[in-house]
């Protein structure tokens, strides 16, 4: 439409105040977070579900194969949850439980990486655009005389509120992005937490099943991959 004007991305920087830089460096730190955490979050989702099949299958049926699988998966979260106590030769039922405890610890915080980050970003970005909105209003106000109320001379008082307003929103966007996918990763963080239980309750239960039944046949309990020689051909 004639008469209509449009800001570009520099003329926001421009007319975004003291407050603008320090935005803009949190929304590259926040952008750069949720792209790290996206991808990561990508690999886990779409290999879990064949990993989960294929241990608990491996569980059910010869268990020194869960320890192989488990290893070729060593760069998901879930294996190295699942590898962690079959690297113990032959544990007893408690330690296993124990084992199994401390891996689901280690890898669920580092699930939780980059957390703080988002934290960081969305508690301040609000607080800056807020900041370099008032320091905008101040210097806008500072400049108007009483004797100049009501003339020409205030007209530029809109504009400079105006922009003043423009951290604000930009801290705001940063902020209402940043929540978004931090609640997203929250989400994914919350199921693997009920998946990691889950598995770890049945991996423990065949465990001491089997162990049981090594121990009523009067058999030597050997569940350790190395020894079985089938397996190394």
């Amino acid at each position: 439409m004639e008469g209509q004007q449009t800001v570009n991305f520099a003329e926001l920087i421009a007319k975004g105040g003291v407050t603008i830089w320090p935005l803009l460096f949190l929304s590259i730190l926040s952008v750069g977070t949720i792209l790290e955490r996206l991808w990561f979050w990508s690999r886990v989702l779409i290999q879990e579900k064949l990993i989960i099949n294929r241990v608990m299958e491996a569980a059910t049926l010869n268990w020194r194969l869960v320890e192989k699988i488990a290893r070729e998966y060593k760069n998901h979260p879930l294996a190295n949850f699942i590898y962690s106590p079959l690297q113990l030769i032959n544990p007893e039922p408690e330690v296993f439980h124990l084992a199994l405890e401390a891996a689901a610890d280690d890898e669920l915080a580092h699930m939780r990486k980059g957390e703080k980050v988002l934290e960081a970003v969305i508690a301040l970005s609000p607080l800056l655009g807020l900041f370099g909105t008032v320091w905008g209003l101040i210097q806008a106000l500072s400049s108007i005389k009483l004797s100049d109320l009501g003339t020409a001379s205030t007209s530029g008082v809109t504009l400079g509120i105006s922009e003043a307003l423009i951290s604000t929103a930009a801290g705001l966007l940063v902020a209402i992005i940043s929540l978004a996918f931090y609640r997203l990763f929250q989400a994914f963080w919350a199921n693997q937490v009920r998946i990691f239980r889950k598995i770890g309750s049945q991996l423990e239960l065949i465990y001491r099943q089997k162990w049981l039944e090594a121990e009523t046949e009067g058999l030597p309990v050997d569940f350790h991959l190395e020894t079985d020689s089938s397996l190394e051909r």
